[in-house]
């Protein structure tokens, strides 16, 4: 792959190529003036008030993604977005613009002949042409600038695509529209495409372990086990097929037994792997409930509150299954922590004013960066100054209505549950604050 150089060193390559080109067929000598190549933009290449030499000028007027590479070497991270598994291509299509210059009679049709055979006749940039291009005797180096001589480690000669060089037919609305953006005159000109640039940055990525072994090795034939086939739709490993909160509740709350339904799931140090790329959890409980291959129970203690906020969580399953020295790991299912008020029902007396000083009590704690609003009946109220995080809030209800509404605690939009779902039909929890 190439480097980020490489965009510049295609142009300077196709510059010595016909540079190289017009010397060769003695292209000075047929239009009897000195004949230059540069790559210039158009409105840069003839001096204001200047006169006009004769020269080719070749400018790269657009770059495009090349659709053939274009989702070659994906996925280029993990599915969390931190490690970066691969540095993935960016292939590119250059377009270029060759026009012909000259104050004389015919020499712009002449140069411009010479030039459009030269890209007839070498189609293909190889590598001996790039290497001599990018790579010039050290008595010349010495005296290019910078910019040239860091183009010979832009690694173009080395990446695994070879470049081509296509023609390309401009319109005359097309070639217009060129022409008035670069704010020049026109001249005779032809368009090209140069394909496939490839890219490539050199950060440091995860590598991979080489394999050892395809399985145990048989005793008496001295083959590897190699891949089992098992017929049957439901592969061998373990894995999860749906999060089962206690209660038939769609959100798991600290203290409760949530059921991780699947198969497989039977054996040893069986244990639960939550995470929550927001706060940064990354924590393993064990798997409580009887050794089952068809379920996981998670338990999240409310004594380690502290490490499990309200929000959405990544679960997967380790377990060494009968036969295996190793632990697998399951497919990932997404479980919602909500928050849980624990000091419901209350009663609340109204102030002189009418209105209501609700204190509640909840797990887990509000984080800092969360947002928070108490739900009574069809009102939302939010919450009085506080410093997070904290278990306990206090709202006011202005001009609070006498009754027994049902409160829910909203932190990101994740509410705590005041339905029992659990009997049928479903009731609600006596979750409510009486205001008198």
């Amino acid at each position: 792959m190439s480097t980020a150089l490489a965009i510049a060193g295609v142009t300077a390559v196709l510059r010595d190529r016909l540079n190289d080109g017009l010397v060769n067929h003695n292209v000075a000598g047929i239009t009897g003036s000195t004949v230059s190549v540069t790559v210039l933009p158009p409105d840069r290449v003839v001096a204001t008030g200047g006169t006009e030499a004769s020269g080719l000028n070749l400018f790269l007027y657009q770059v495009t993604p090349n659709t053939g590479w274009r989702n070659e070497g994906l996925p280029a991270r993990d599915p969390s977005g931190r490690h970066r598994l691969s540095n993935a291509p960016l292939a590119l299509d250059l377009h270029y613009l060759i026009s012909a210059y000259s104050g004389g009679d015919l020499h712009a049709e002449i140069l411009l002949g010479y030039a459009m055979q030269l890209m007839h006749e070498f189609p293909v940039l190889t590598r001996e042409m790039i290497q001599t291009a990018l790579n010039p005797s050290p008595d010349v180096g010495l005296d290019l600038p910078p910019a040239l001589r860091a183009l010979a480690e832009c690694g173009l000669a080395d990446q695994v695509e070879q470049l081509k060089i296509t023609p390309q037919f401009l319109n005359t609305e097309e070639m217009s529209k060129l022409w008035t953006a670069t704010q020049s005159n026109y001249r005779p000109t032809a368009a090209y495409q140069v394909s496939v640039v490839l890219i490539e940055a050199t950060r440091p990525t995860r590598p991979t372990l080489p394999v050892l072994s395809r399985g145990e090795v048989d005793p008496v034939s001295g083959r590897e086990r190699g891949v089992v086939v098992t017929p049957s739709l439901i592969p061998p490993l373990p894995m999860l097929e749906a999060v089962v909160p206690a209660g038939h509740q769609p959100v798991v709350r600290l203290g409760e037994s949530t059921s991780l339904e699947g198969h497989h799931l039977d054996g040893t140090a069986r244990e639960v792997h939550l995470r929550n790329e927001r706060f940064g959890v990354d924590e393993l409980i064990a798997a409580s409930g009887p050794n089952a291959s068809d379920r996981m129970v998670l338990v999240i203690p409310v004594s380690r509150a502290a490490d499990f906020p309200v929000g959405v969580y990544d679960v997967t399953g380790h377990v060494i299954r009968p036969g295996d020295t190793i632990a697998r790991e399951t497919n990932r299912l997404a479980a919602i922590v909500a928050p849980n008020i624990t000091n419901l029902p209350q009663a609340v007396v109204r102030d002189g004013n009418g209105d209501a000083h609700i204190t509640l009590t909840f797990t887990p704690a509000l984080r800092p960066g969360q947002t928070v609003s108490l739900l009574i009946g069809q009102v939302e109220v939010g919450p009085e100054s506080f410093v997070a995080p904290t278990t306990t809030l206090d709202f006011i209800v202005e001009d609070a209505d006498p009754g027994a509404p049902l409160a829910r605690l909203r932190i990101d939009g994740i509410e705590s549950p005041v339905a029992d779902r659990s009997t049928t039909p479903p009731t609600f929890f006596n979750h409510r604050i009486t205001i008198t």
